[in-house]
């Protein structure tokens, strides 16, 4: 009998160990992968990107299910599947909807599922860090998002943005009703590290408060001076900023000249010249391409 109750003891322990290993390792590899976004970053071949992101995202969510919480991972996902949705899905949608509108209110309706899943696994990445977050977050935003640290806020800003975004895209009542959550987390985000992704944080407030308007909170003036620090931070390496004032603020106002010119500034950029920005530039570009090739359907003469 003792001979049993060891060898059980024995095996129980090597399974423990072959547990831990396994777990080791895809932390491991959690975290080459957490890292290596750089990879995608600097490819100038946008369509490339395209089809071998589906890959790789699915290989993170398999991953997570053995490492749930691990927060590089978790972020990302967060970060993956908002890109993956607005660069291959959102826009591809604007960019076909003049021609075929049933495909382009699928691709829509696709774009928030991809932008909701980011969303989860943000706020996953979120609760790692502080358990409830998201439940203090519905009580209480502002004092939920003060909560955040400074190491939070990639987690945050790629929370925030696919919410953001669904809420755009779907237009509808619960994501809207959610914005003033997300204003909270993007406040506090620009509060702890305003420099985040060269000025990333004011893209967000280019387009929240441009495109409101005054009666819901909007402010163009506001809009502009996110534009201005966005520029500043940036140091002409970004794109972004210049479509995201253009696409809203310009077509608002009915500003042709300056979204023509703002438009014509982003198209001058060359993506050669900053590597660890050319894939979001050139995605930054062929919005911009195609907001200029609609000038005449967007501003009344």
């Amino acid at each position: 009998m003792k001979v049993i109750r060891d060898l059980a003891l024995a095996m129980a322990g090597l399974a423990a160990l072959s547990c831990s290993l396994n777990r080791l390792a895809v932390n491991k590899l959690g975290d080459a992968l957490a890292e290596g976004s750089s990879t995608y970053a600097i490819d100038d071949d946008p369509e490339l990107v395209g089809q071998a992101l589906p890959f790789a995202l699915k290989t993170i969510e398999g991953l997570l299910q053995s490492s749930p919480e691990h927060r590089g991972l978790l972020l990302a996902a967060a970060s993956g599947f908002t890109q993956y949705s607005y660069a291959y899905v959102h826009c591809e949608a604007d960019y076909v909807e003049s021609a075929d509108l049933a495909r382009a209110a699928a691709l829509r309706a696709r774009a928030v599922r991809l932008y909701v899943r980011a969303r989860t696994y943000g706020l996953r990445g979120l609760e790692v860090a502080s358990p409830g977050f998201g439940v203090a977050l519905r009580r209480d935003p502002a004092a939920a998002a003060t909560k955040l640290r400074k190491d939070d806020v990639a987690v945050a800003y790629w929370t925030a943005l696919p919410w953001a975004a669904a809420a755009a895209v779907a237009k509808n009542g619960d994501l809207v009703a959610d914005l003033p959550l997300v204003e909270a987390i993007m406040r506090r985000a620009l509060e702890l590290d305003e420099g985040f992704g060269d000025g990333a944080i004011h893209d967000f407030f280019i387009s929240y408060e441009g495109g409101r308007p005054a009666a819901a909170g909007g402010s163009t003036e506001r809009a502009q001076a996110h534009l201005e620090r966005a520029l500043q931070l940036a140091v002409g390496k970004r794109v972004a900023p210049l479509v995201s004032f253009a696409e809203t603020v310009c077509v608002a106002q009915q500003d042709r000249a300056r979204f023509i010119e703002l438009l014509g500034r982003a198209l001058e950029l060359d993506a050669d010249r900053f590597p660890e920005q050319r894939l979001a530039n050139l995605v930054a570009q062929k919005r911009a391409r195609w907001l200029l090739s609609r000038v005449d359907e967007l501003f009344v003469e």
